[in-house]
C-alpha cells in the first residue's frame, strides 16, 4: 500500500470539507483512523472557522472588542458541535474517500481493542 499525503493546497480544499483524488484515498483512511484522528479533526474545524471569523472581525462595525469576543463565543460553541460530531464527520471523509461505511470505525476498533480488552480485564478483576 503506497500512501501518498497531499500537499498543502489539497490539504486545504480536504480540511473545508472537499473531497481529494483517488490517490489520496489511502491517505484518508489513515487520517481519519490514526491514534491522533479526533485532534486532526479538530484541527480541521478550526481551519474551517478561521476565514469566517477573520470576515466577522474585520467587516462586522462596532468596538473591536466585542468583535473578537463575539467571534471567540461563536467559535467555542462551533467547537463544541465539532467534538460532538467527530465520528460522523470523520466517517463521511473516509465514505467520500471510497470506503465502505464503517470502515473507518472499524479499523479504529481494531487499533484500539488490546487497550480495551486490559481495561475490561483490569475492570473485572478489580470489581469482581
Amino acid at each position: 500500500m503506497t500512501m501518498h499525503r497531499p500537499g498543502p493546497l489539497w490539504w486545504l480544499w480536504y480540511a473545508m470539507g472537499g473531497g481529494l483524488p483517488e490517490r489520496y484515498r489511502d491517505w484518508v483512511l489513515h487520517d481519519v483512523t490514526t491514534r491522533t484522528w479526533a485532534l486532526r479533526q479538530m484541527l480541521r474545524s478550526i481551519v474551517q472557522l478561521v476565514p469566517i471569523g477573520v470576515l466577522l472581525v474585520l467587516l462586522v462595525p462596532g468596538e473591536l472588542w466585542v468583535r473578537l469576543v463575539a467571534v471567540l463565543g461563536g467559535a467555542a460553541v462551533g467547537m463544541i458541535y465539532a467534538a460532538s460530531f467527530v465520528h460522523l464527520t470523520t466517517e463521511h471523509r473516509s465514505v467520500k474517500a471510497g470506503w465502505a461505511r464503517g470502515q473507518a470505525e472499524a479499523v479504529r476498533e481494531r487499533r484500539t481493542a488490546p487497550q480495551r480488552e486490559a481495561a475490561a480485564r483490569r475492570y473485572e478483576e478489580r470489581y469482581r
